[in-house]
């Protein structure tokens, strides 16, 4: 039978994050005036091991989970993560297991987590301006690096790899035409997100954020398209398809036209709190009772409860106040 919440939305997708540290230091996620170089992360002990995020995952997946993203922080910081994809891939039920990442460490990383049985890739490209990269990442990473990592991706079987560009008014929305250009020829699938406000720390302004309706009006300038008919449920992006063959390309509208009511996602932090939505505020810690004996049985009924108990949609309800309210911020649950 499936878990429904009070509004009747199912849980069927996980993210976990496996760290809540990154290399980065994006305006919109981690601004470095508040995570400094000397920021205090969550020490390892803190933190989920292999072994707790496995059982995890086989109870979530007990539950009617069946999609599977590992995020961070930047996952791939998390050392050996390809044996924590081994040990997920494995789990019976799950049907889809996929990471997203900022593409520093993927030259090295792309195969060996193709081998261990990684099935899909999404990677966070913002701009292809060099010193527009530097700008917004914030960090002693060249652009060339993310771009030789996903070639390094594609060369090992990852395709198409997803690519998500964050859009800000006056910041990248002049490079629209020029990303979605870079990934048709690259066979990439690029998805346009608005500008949210997730956390309390990237200064969120509601005329920062490129409506969806108009990135579709720029690219229809371009290329002629066609939008791809599918049951929104579970799903955040409206697909587009090329009319020339091109391939596909995604906006998601998360501020303009919000889809609380097909989400089936919950979120798994670093130190193994429960979150139901991007935007709470406080999660339930599973770490404590897994480290203190709860059976398997146990912590299901908590997850039961938490998500029978859900009535999140903080999208739809958005307004001028609840920019104050207070939220968990997005690098400690990988959005």
């Amino acid at each position: 039978m499936d878990l429904l919440d009070t509004l009747s939305r199912p849980l069927r997708a996980l993210r976990i994050s496996v760290t809540d540290r990154c290399n980065f230091r994006c305006p919109y996620c981690m601004p470095r005036e508040v995570f400094p170089a000397d920021h205090t992360f969550l020490d390892r002990k803190e933190i989920l091991s292999f072994e707790e995020i496995e059982r995890l995952a086989r109870i979530f997946a007990g539950s009617g989970v069946r999609k599977v993203r590992l995020t961070g922080g930047e996952p791939l910081l998390r050392k050996d993560l390809p044996d924590l994809v081994q040990r997920l891939v494995r789990i019976p039920g799950l049907e889809d297991l996929a990471l997203t990442t900022n593409g520093s460490l993927l030259q090295e990383l792309a195969r060996p987590l193709r081998a261990a049985g990684l099935q899909r890739l999404t990677v966070s490209l913002d701009t292809l301006d060099e010193a527009r990269f530097k700008q917004l990442c914030d960090a002693e990473v060249p652009l060339s690096r993310v771009l030789e990592g996903l070639d390094a991706a594609r060369s090992v079987g990852f395709s198409p790899i997803k690519l998500n560009c964050v859009l800000q008014r006056g910041v990248n929305d002049d490079e629209i035409l020029t990303l979605a250009a870079f990934a048709r020829d690259g066979g990439h699938i690029l998805r346009f997100i608005e500008f949210m406000d997730v956390g309390t720390k990237n200064g969120w302004k509601l005329d920062a954020v490129v409506p969806a309706r108009e990135v579709l009006a720029r690219i229809s300038e371009r290329w002629d398209g066609e939008p791809i008919q599918e049951s929104r449920n579970g799903r955040v992006a409206e697909r587009w398809r090329y009319s020339d063959g091109g391939g596909e390309f995604g906006v998601i509208a998360s501020v303009t036209q919000p889809f609380c009511g097909g989400c089936d996602r919950a979120r798994l932090s670093a130190e193994g709190s429960l979150y139901t939505c991007l935007f709470a505020a406080t999660g339930l810690d599973l770490k404590t009772p897994l480290r203190n004996g709860a059976t398997d049985a146990d912590i299901s009924a908590l997850i039961g409860n938490a998500w029978k108990r859900r009535e999140d949609r903080y999208s739809e309800l958005r307004t001028t106040q609840t920019g104050s309210l207070p939220k968990v911020e997005m690098y400690h649950i990988g959005g």
